[in-house]
């Protein structure tokens, strides 16, 4: 049997109600203060106007394609856009936007982005070659706040962050690191889905970062023949977006060659203009200029 000293078993209690015996998240005095030390400055992003972040506590949902199909419609719109991989474990928008080459740097040794379809681009898929990236949490945050302010990003109306599953260090470190101007969340109608990506909502809500609105991912496909819609799930989506007090912005269909266009690097938006899906992200682009127009005219 191992007995712990006093003083080992008080440090391990700490934070822990008497009363009840119950774990308190609330730091106390002292460990608020050593952690407010250790956090970055919050600081815009130099010739950064606006920076929205794609997100959604689920994998798997789509979040990569609406990132890079969004980030298109809004340079489609005339506005300076850039899309920022903050998947550091599995970044794909090098592949959806059909980029391989490294990014040069600048006199001051900031990376500058790669540009294709109008879009500027920065990825950890264009800094490791081969191989997973296998890093503990210090390691990641270090690549953001690389990512972010180790780049030449300036002059862009916006900037689109990619985020990966989960509500971990890369949605942490950006929260601390930079002014975010709105989350868009990613889902799709599934209660499974939309249940995690809830849970992503609310841990942004405690950040203080405002919610743009939710794109409702795969919920439909339209018949190619009939024109009729058939739903791909019992949907469930308005009662959540009513819960968190936020809209659903799109429901995005699924169509048959999305999957094939991303794959050769053209987002679909661009390779069917003329489709349902490049409809709903044309609509989309309009409603996050909308919501930033609006935040700024409050400010």
């Amino acid at each position: 049997m191992i007995v712990l000293k006093p003083a080992i078993m008080s440090t391990l209690c700490r934070g822990f109600t008497t009363s009840a015996n119950v774990f308190s998240p609330q730091p106390d005095s002292r460990q608020a203060e050593l952690m407010a030390r250790s956090l970055p400055k919050r600081l815009p992003l130099d010739g950064v106007r606006d920076i929205v972040v794609v997100s959604s506590g689920k994998g798997g949902v789509g979040k990569t394609t609406t990132a890079v199909n969004l980030a298109v419609a809004l340079a489609g719109m005339n506005k300076s856009v850039g899309i920022l991989d903050g998947d550091i474990f599995g970044p794909s928008v090098p592949l959806m936007m059909n980029l391989t080459e490294q990014p040069l740097l600048d006199d001051n040794n900031r990376m500058i982005p790669l540009v294709n379809y109008g879009v500027k681009c920065l990825s950890m898929g264009l800094l490791v070659s081969t191989g997973p990236v296998v890093w503990r949490g210090p390691l990641v945050m270090s690549a953001i706040q690389r990512l972010l302010k180790g780049a030449v990003w300036g002059p862009l109306d916006i900037l689109v962050v990619d985020t990966p599953p989960g509500t971990g260090d890369v949605h942490l470190s950006l929260s601390q690191n930079v002014p975010i101007s709105g989350v868009l969340l990613v889902s799709s109608p599934q209660l499974a889905a939309l249940q995690v990506t809830k849970k992503g909502a609310e841990m942004y809500e405690t950040l203080k970062v405002p919610l743009i609105g939710l794109v409702e991912n795969m919920s439909h496909v339209v018949c190619d023949k009939c024109e009729n819609r058939i739903d791909l799930a019992k949907n469930c989506t308005a009662q959540f977006a009513d819960e968190l007090g936020i809209k659903v912005l799109e429901s995005v269909p699924m169509e048959k060659e999305i999957m094939q266009n991303g794959d050769l690097g053209t987002p679909h938006f661009l390779k069917c203009p003329e489709s349902k899906f490049a409809d709903a992200y044309r609509n989309l682009a309009k409603k996050v200029t909308q919501f930033l127009d609006n935040k700024r005219a409050t400010v």
